[in-house]
């Protein structure tokens, strides 16, 4: 039990690092998107070869279809709600020509960590050890998230101190949601396991696919596809490790 909220809270703690570097250093754009470049190919890597591979294995292709829409269609509304509210720049260093809101880029920084950690917590459940390439690609995706969402907070006027507390709260909540993951899951059948595994591997897509991708590309340019595949093929070797 201990050890999953530990292993959440590690894999959440790179938002508070790349959050601390964005209030007290200048990390050039183009390092920040080959970074990023790199977690987008190691997120699709954990979303492919280790969630919807499991979740085929233990809950069939039916199931695992389900439960991976399923999964894309959720983030995907709450991206649209986050984005109307204010927070579709919260993965961006640039500060946006509309007006942005804190709370709303806290708010979709939270939707995105929180799936993630469940997972952290429920790879306990299925391995008896935790899933090194999802704690691995988390603490890689959410580095660039705290770093440029840390800067846009910056030029929106938020404190250092307030920026602080909104990063410590979310890696809290990712600790705890590891940590809730393992707790409430252990009786729970292999089928719903395998669903909920779907069900992040959708989410991961999507949240790849609209905020990580696009960013990486317009900051770290053409070397970002390049970038990406040392980061999958790593995923790779994880998953074999």
């Amino acid at each position: 039990m201990v050890q999953a909220a530990l292993w959440g809270a590690f894999a959440g703690s790179s938002i508070l690092i790349g959050a601390l570097l964005g209030m007290y250093t200048t990390l050039p754009k183009k390092v920040t998107g080959l970074i990023m470049s790199f977690g987008t190919g190691v997120l699709l890597g954990a979303a492919s070869f280790e969630l919807l591979t499991e979740a085929v294995d233990e809950g069939g292709l039916i199931s695992t279809s389900i439960g991976f829409l399923s999964g894309a269609l959720v983030f995907t509304i709450s991206e649209l709600f986050i984005s109307n509210k204010g927070g579709k720049d919260r993965k961006r260093s640039k500060k946006s020509n509309e007006s942005s809101s804190g709370l709303s880029i806290f708010i979709g920084t939270i939707i995105d960590a929180i799936p993630e950690s469940i997972i952290i917590g429920v790879s306990l459940l299925n391995k008896g050890s935790v899933s090194y390439l999802m704690v691995v690609a988390v603490f890689i995706s959410n580095f660039p998230e705290g770093l440029s969402s840390t800067v846009g907070l910056k030029k929106d006027g938020y404190s250092k101190r307030t920026i602080l507390i909104m990063w410590l709260i979310v890696v809290f909540l990712a600790s705890l949601s590891s940590l809730l993951g393992y707790t409430f899951l252990q009786k729970t059948s292999v089928a719903i396991i395998s669903f909920i595994s779907a069900f992040a591997a959708g989410g991961i897509i999507s949240m790849v696919a609209s905020t990580m991708m696009p960013e990486a590309f317009e900051e770290g340019g053409a070397i970002v596809g390049f970038i990406a595949s040392l980061g999958l093929l790593s995923s790779l070797l994880l998953a074999h490790l």
